[in-house]
């Protein structure tokens, strides 16, 4: 069974073909292809298939480590943009694949770049159902309470601004990020973004994904510090400073969003036939009856 392995900022996702898949991608054969120490080792899952609409280049599903899916990824796009272009999927710089979250059309800018016009935010949504139309909210979570901007990005983002870089630096995401991921306002989990602003059009921002837990960064929690910070004045386009590196999160008037950036291989290869016996061995789900 063959796959790549590519990064994004530190962000890393096995990418598989669909064709080249022996059995159903479960959530526990996708937590097991993700393990570190057992498995390949990876922040999730990409699974490319033929497409399902005329005019689009390929169908792309997401996959979290703990075997979730989610609706997208700016990170995961822009790997499966730029192999599906190293690939010979197509010759074409300008395509459009589709996800779970709706079209994404992409412009290759390099070998190793590209810009991904990820749709519109949207500030009202069922994953925040108690929210009112401009989206803000306050919750109470690890002893503190948080003023906080929700943005449907293709996923939900829970975005926060703290007060200066060294306040961002010091917060313990490891006992902070679940507490809002799981909170009961949000009834399908969320990701969060905490972010500061450096100067005029330049954020730093942590990540805590929904189903990840703090990552090196994130495409879409970029994308929703970037609208958060351009909801409350601030200049676009947005550099989003992130561990992993830099994004550039273009925000317009009505929230149309385009996020460019990098990614890169790191690996190909197969897996070892007797893993490959294992993830059969785990079965199907049985259908309900």
């Amino acid at each position: 069974m063959q796959f790549e392995k590519w990064q994004a900022l530190g962000n890393d996702y096995l990418i598989i073909e669909a064709e080249q898949l022996p059995f159903t991608l479960t959530p526990a054969r996708v937590r097991r292809l993700c393990a570190a120490h057992t498995g390949a080792g990876s922040d999730g899952v990409v699974l490319l298939s033929p497409p399902a609409q005329p005019g689009q280049v390929a169908q792309m599903r997401i996959f979290n480590p703990d075997g979730s899916e989610a609706e997208v990824s700016g990170n995961g796009a822009r790997q499966a943009i730029l192999f599906l272009r190293r690939s010979g999927w197509t010759d074409l710089d300008s395509f459009a694949i589709g996800t779970a979250a709706g079209e994404l059309r992409a412009r290759i800018t390099s070998a190793s770049t590209c810009t991904v016009d990820m749709g519109r935010a949207r500030l009202v949504s069922a994953d925040f159902p108690g929210g009112g139309p401009a989206g803000e909210g306050e919750l109470a979570a690890a002893g503190r309470t948080w003023d906080f901007q929700h943005v449907q990005v293709g996923n939900p983002q829970c975005s926060v601004e703290v007060g200066s870089e060294a306040e961002l630096a010091s917060l313990d995401l490891v006992t902070i990020g679940p507490s809002i991921e799981h909170h009961e306002l949000f009834p399908n989990r969320t990701n969060v973004s905490w972010y500061a602003v450096l100067s005029p059009g330049r954020i730093r921002a942590r990540i805590f994904e929904r189903g990840v837990g703090e990552t090196a960064a994130s495409g879409t929690g970029a994308m929703g510090a970037a609208v958060a910070y351009v909801l409350k004045g601030g200049a676009s386009p947005v550099t989003v400073v992130l561990d992993g590196g830099e994004l550039q999160v273009s925000v317009g008037e009505s929230l149309e969003l385009e996020l460019t950036g990098w990614a890169l291989p790191v690996l190909r290869g197969a897996l070892a036939d007797e893993l490959v016996t294992e993830l059969q061995a785990m079965g199907d789900p049985v259908a309900a009856q």
